[in-house]
């Protein structure tokens, strides 16, 4: 009985296998989070425009016509969001979606290198579909660039 009195019993929690759980779970995180960017590489151009209202894009996701510098067309929908579409495809694929949801707002990510008459046709292109409004999506200017406008 006098041996009993003499050892405690530990209340403490081994740690150890959390710790291993969680640092495998971090290489994980770590090596799986850069393939997770989607779309078509596009160097925007800056601008000090105002972002769209949260609220309109959570109730709609927006419909995106990406231009790249070569000048090829590619949109968020679709099988394939990283294979070059043509112009009647473009057309085809927004007249569908904006059938279903006219209020789904409609985007233009244009590289900076790419010639003005390119997107002006991307635009149309997203007019002829039936999109009425169409918006740009620029990197935010910085506050230099503000100041010398």
């Amino acid at each position: 009985m006098n041996a009993r009195r003499g050892k405690k019993m530990m209340a403490e929690i081994n740690v150890v296998p959390y710790i291993d759980v969680m640092l495998v779970l971090l290489i994980i995180f770590m090596i799986t989070a850069p393939m997770l960017t989607q779309g078509i590489k596009v160097d925007l151009p800056k601008a000090g425009a105002e972002p769209l209202p949260e609220e309109m894009m959570r109730q709609h996701t927006p419909l995106i016509l990406s231009v790249d510098a070569g000048g090829q067309y590619y949109l968020n929908i679709g099988s394939d969001e990283e294979t070059a579409i043509s112009e009647d495809v473009v057309i085809e694929r927004v007249s569908a979606v904006l059938g279903r949801e006219p209020q789904t707002p409609v985007l233009v990510k244009a590289d900076t290198n790419v010639p003005y008459g390119r997107v002006v046709t991307g635009m149309v292109l997203l007019q002829e579909a039936g999109a009425e409004k169409v918006g740009f999506i620029t990197d935010p200017a910085d506050a230099r660039d503000k100041k010398q406008r």
